[in-house]
């Protein structure tokens, strides 16, 4: 990766982007698609493993100018791009970003923890499909996150999405020491009932957690 070159005076802010994955088939269903991390997250999640992409700014940013020329390249050969993270929707340049992308012909990906129920709310028009993360009910959320009022902003996007008619897949990563099955048959309960049809539960990995107590025991260590 490259390290981005200091703006000039006056131009405007680029998408910071902390990583880039060629190809993917799974971070869009039934797509091939790209995934543009986005550099930044306001929630510290006890199990995050892309530590390296929670702080706003890196030395080791990808240039969107960058990014944009790989893209011209895969045009006709990658179907979408996913804007990922970190918490894409925490950059108020996200929105330009995406709209390069849909005038090269590709469709547009979301991940997103809903942290910005009001700027995923603008950025609807602009997306194909969106993969939102609900962690837990929304009262379990400053437990998993440190952020109070986390579960109330998810949950809100979550809200949205019910409403916009755009696809989506809710995705849950269970905490460990919070993914029993009665609090996941709880969870998928109050999902459906209201009216979510596509949630995937998924294994924590746990190998490089921001808080190295949830890591599991090395058998061979």
């Amino acid at each position: 990766m490259t390290a981005v070159p200091a703006a000039a005076p006056g131009a405007p802010p680029e998408l910071r982007v902390g990583g880039l994955t060629p190809l993917t088939t799974v971070d869009y269903p039934g797509e091939l698609a790209a995934v543009v991390f986005c550099q930044g997250c306001p929630w510290r999640c006890r199990y995050c493993h892309n530590g390296h992409l929670l702080p706003p700014r890196s030395p080791d940013l990808i240039p969107w100018a960058e990014v944009r020329t790989f893209l011209q390249s895969r045009r006709g050969l990658l179907d979408a791009v996913v804007f990922s993270g970190g918490e894409p929707t925490l950059q108020p340049t996200l929105a330009a970003a995406m709209n390069e992308v849909r005038a090269l012909g590709f469709k547009i990906g979301l991940h997103t923890s809903g942290a910005f129920p009001a700027r995923l709310k603008a950025l609807l028009p602009l997306l194909d499909w969106v993969g939102l993360d609900i962690k837990a009910l929304p009262a379990d959320y400053p437990a998993v996150t440190g952020v109070p009022g986390s579960g109330e902003r998810a949950w809100a996007s979550l809200a949205l999405l019910l409403d916009a008619g755009v696809a989506f897949q809710v995705r849950t990563t269970p905490m460990p020491g919070r993914d029993g099955p009665a609090e996941l048959a709880v969870l998928r309960e109050r999902l459906a009932a209201l009216g979510v049809r596509d949630h995937r539960v998924q294994r924590c990995r746990t190998e490089h957690t921001l808080d190295p107590s949830l890591a599991e025991p090395n058998p061979g260590g």
